[in-house]
């Protein structure tokens, strides 16, 4: 499973990257394994929830541990597989998603109907359409200042050095926010919000005073820029730094929530095992999470490449710019609803977020086939999840307890 969370969803943080030629794809493959790891070792959830999300109601089979150690093994199982051939055909899937479905469907075939908590379901499956619109909209602002404000002007080096540094501010204090408050707390360092929004804010600002420093020795005239097809001029190679600190955030980021996905159901199959009891939470074994770590890795090594290739280069052309605009909206629609606690998908909302800046460009700049093919992936992730799952219950729990 954690092999093709890797494969899967590498490309939320570097599609974009790669897309418009900031990173080669081994550059990419290789911060992206860095990056993950240190989110997945150092900041990955020591604590997790049995069941992903409280979708099942697992209190109901207490007197039964076996069934929930069987149920979780299925669950990893199934939405690994399905992972897997998504990766092989390059669709970008929820991973979130798929291991819900997962569970779903062992609920369904371990206890029926009255084990599934329906209302967080639904909250899932309004994520489909939360995510993609909320990164869609937020990059699509940020891509239009740029346009207007920066390229689109006759002294786009002059305005990108007057205007840059705002931009600047707002992704540290941002990802500043992310790393301290949410990463801080999953080391159980006792940081209040207060605290976290100051050392943000100074963060922020001395952001701000460095690239302040660093654009003065452009010179304004040093710009010869026609059309978006241009590479690395000197207005893309400001945002192309930008775009590859965002992705290093969205890739961090990404390792320390998703591995859950993977070692959630395998620490509670280990806890299960070890003491016999059924615990709605259970303590994640550091090798477990250095297991997952690593897994993402291998699958960030070997097949994460197909996926990267979609996002970054099949849905519509990306630059620098609209590229740091995608990964930075994404990145902003992710922290803001899971500060409000809402189940979103990293992999839809930089999809859509990818889609924003197309649009930007106009409706004839994306790939209206490809992005067809990729939402029909969407919609089949929990129910095909599901299915296989209860499936793969229904066979190997006859065969060891039958």
């Amino acid at each position: 499973m954690a092999w093709n969370i890797g494969a899967n969803d590498v490309a939320n943080a570097m599609g974009t990257s790669v897309g418009s030629r900031a990173l080669t794809l081994k550059q990419a493959v290789l911060v992206a394994a860095v990056f993950e790891f240190l989110g997945a070792v150092l900041v990955g959830s020591s604590v997790t929830q049995t069941v992903k999300s409280g979708i099942v109601d697992i209190s109901l089979f207490s007197s039964t541990p076996e069934v929930v150690v069987t149920g979780m093994l299925c669950a990893l199982l199934a939405a690994a597989l399905w992972l897997q051939v998504a990766t092989i055909f390059g669709w970008p899937v929820s991973t979130t998603h798929s291991i819900i479905g997962a569970v779903v469907g062992f609920g369904l075939m371990a206890g029926g109907i009255g084990v599934i908590q329906w209302e967080r379901l639904t909250q899932v499956g309004m994520s489909w359409i939360i995510s993609p619109a909320s990164g869609a909209l937020i990059s699509m602002l940020i891509y239009l200042f740029i346009h207007k404000r920066i390229l689109a002007t006759q002294a786009p080096v002059a305005n990108a050095k007057r205007y840059t540094p705002y931009l600047v501010f707002i992704l540290i204090f941002i990802l500043s926010l992310s790393v301290i408050y949410k990463g801080l707390a999953n080391v159980n360092l006792p940081v209040t919000f207060e605290h976290s929004l100051l050392l943000s804010l100074t963060t922020g600002l001395i952001g701000v005073a460095i690239s302040k420093r660093l654009l003065a020795r452009i010179p304004d005239s040093a710009y010869n820029r026609k059309g978006f097809g241009a590479k690395f001029t000197v207005v893309d190679s400001i945002y192309r730094s930008m775009m590859i600190l965002t992705a290093c955030y969205v890739a961090f980021a990404h390792g320390a929530n998703d591995v859950a996905n993977a070692i959630g159901p395998l620490a509670a199959v280990v806890t299960t095992l070890q003491t016999g009891l059924i615990l709605e939470e259970v303590p994640v074994p550091f090798w477990v999470l250095a297991l997952g770590g690593i897994g993402i890795v291998i699958g960030i090594a070997t097949m994460g490449y197909r996926v990267i290739d979609t996002i970054g280069k099949k849905i519509t052309e990306i630059t620098p710019t609209s590229g740091f605009s995608a990964t930075f909206g994404a990145a902003t629609t992710v922290l803001t609803c899971s500060t409000l606690g809402l189940p979103i998908s990293t992999t839809h909302t930089l999809v859509g977020s990818v889609i924003g800046v197309g649009l930007v460009k106009g409706i004839g700049s994306i790939n209206l086939r490809m992005l067809w093919g990729i939402v029909a992936s969407w919609l089949v992730t929990l129910p095909v999840s599901a299915v296989l799952c209860a499936l793969l219950y229904k066979v190997l729990f006859t065969l060891l307890y039958a």
